[in-house]
C-alpha cells in the first residue's frame, strides 16, 4: 500500500480526494495547507506527494522545494485550478512528475500516481563497489563518492544512474535507452528529472578534469573517464 501526502485547503475537495484514494488502497495523510505538510512529511515515509498549488501560510511550489530539501528522490504532482504556462514551467524546473489541473476525473489522478510509483520504484542498485572512476572512489553500497578525504553523499537514484553511467563510459548512450533503463519511462516528465540529476552528477565530477558528462541535443550523452 502506497503512502501519499496529500496536501489540500479546499477541505471539500481534499475530504473527497482521500477518501477515493484510500476506496483504490492507498494510505494518505492529508495536510490542510502547505505548512502542516511540511511538518509531517519528516515523521513519516512517504512514496509520492500531491500538492495544490495555491495554499494559505505556505504555497506548493515552495513546500515541494523544502521536500526537495529533504528527500530529493520524492516524487511529487502539482494540482491547479487555472491552466498557466508560468506555473506548469515553474513546476517542471522543480522536477514535478506531473501537473493536472482542476476540475479532474479523480480516476484519472490514480492513474497517473500508479504510472509514477511504477517507473519510480523499479531499479534498486547492485551491492557491490566500484573502486576507481578518475580520481574518485565510488561506494554503491554506502551511497557515497569519495575524493580526497571528502565525501559526497549520494541518494539511492544518483547512485543507480552513476553506476549506470560508468557500466557505459566513453560511448554514446541515448536519450530514450537512459530513460527507460533508470527511469523505466522516456516521457517528458522523466526527461526533465533526469536532466536534474545530470546536472547536479556534472557538480560531483566537477574536481577531476579527466571526468566529463557530455551532451548531444537531442540525442543522448557520453561519460567520459580517461584512466
Amino acid at each position: 500500500m502506497a503512502h501519499i501526502l496529500l496536501a489540500e485547503d479546499d477541505f471539500d475537495f481534499g475530504s473527497i480526494l482521500k477518501q477515493y484514494l484510500e476506496i483504490h488502497e492507498y494510505e494518505v495523510t492529508w495536510a490542510k495547507d502547505g505548512k502542516e505538510a511540511l511538518t509531517l512529511f519528516p515523521r513519516h515515509y512517504f512514496d509520492i506527494c500531491v500538492f495544490d498549488v495555491m495554499m494559505p501560510k505556505m504555497d506548493g511550489f515552495s513546500l515541494a522545494e523544502k521536500v526537495i530539501e529533504i528527500n530529493p528522490e520524492v516524487p511529487f504532482v502539482f494540482l491547479k485550478a487555472k491552466k498557466l504556462k508560468e506555473d506548469r514551467i515553474r513546476g517542471l524546473k522543480l522536477g514535478a512528475d506531473d501537473y493536472i489541473v482542476k476540475p479532474f476525473e479523480a480516476d484519472i489522478l490514480v492513474l497517473r500516481l500508479r504510472n509514477i510509483l511504477k517507473r519510480t520504484q523499479r531499479i534498486q542498485p547492485k551491492k557491490e563497489k566500484l573502486h576507481s572512476i578518475g580520481a574518485y572512489d565510488f561506494d554503491t553500497v554506502n551511497h557515497k563518492l569519495l575524493f580526497q578525504g571528502s565525501e559526497q553523499r549520494l541518494t539511492e537514484k544518483e547512485t543507480v544512474l552513476i553506476q549506470y553511467l560508468y557500466q557505459h563510459k566513453n560511448t554514446m548512450i541515448k536519450r530514450e535507452d537512459l530513460l527507460k533503463d533508470v527511469w523505466g519511462n522516456d516521457d517528458f516528465f522523466s526527461g526533465r528529472s533526469m536532466d536534474v540529476f545530470i546536472s547536479r552528477l556534472r557538480k560531483y565530477f566537477k574536481q577531476d578534469s579527466s571526468i566529463a558528462i557530455e551532451s548531444v541535443r537531442g540525442v543522448g550523452l557520453t561519460f567520459k573517464v580517461n584512466q
